[in-house]
């Protein structure tokens, strides 16, 4: 029982850890984006880590929180 309470709380860390990546690279983009000539490949290269991020904070929450009843 602790093992599985520490693994969820865990999870939950590194989740709120990736909310909190997600949520500043979507502010760098916008402020990037905002600056007259934007630099593009810093704006490509956020938009991919973004989605990294996006992918890994949608895994945690699945294992979080799985479809099949226990």
């Amino acid at each position: 029982m602790n093992d599985t309470f520490e693994s969820v709380t865990s999870l939950r860390a590194r989740l709120d850890v990736l909310l909190a990546e997600h949520r500043d690279l979507d502010e760098a983009i916008a402020r990037l984006a905002a600056l007259p000539p934007p630099d593009d490949l810093l704006v490509r290269r956020l938009k991919k880590r973004k989605l990294f991020v996006k992918d890994r904070i949608l895994l945690i929450e699945r294992l979080m929180d799985p479809d099949v009843p226990a």
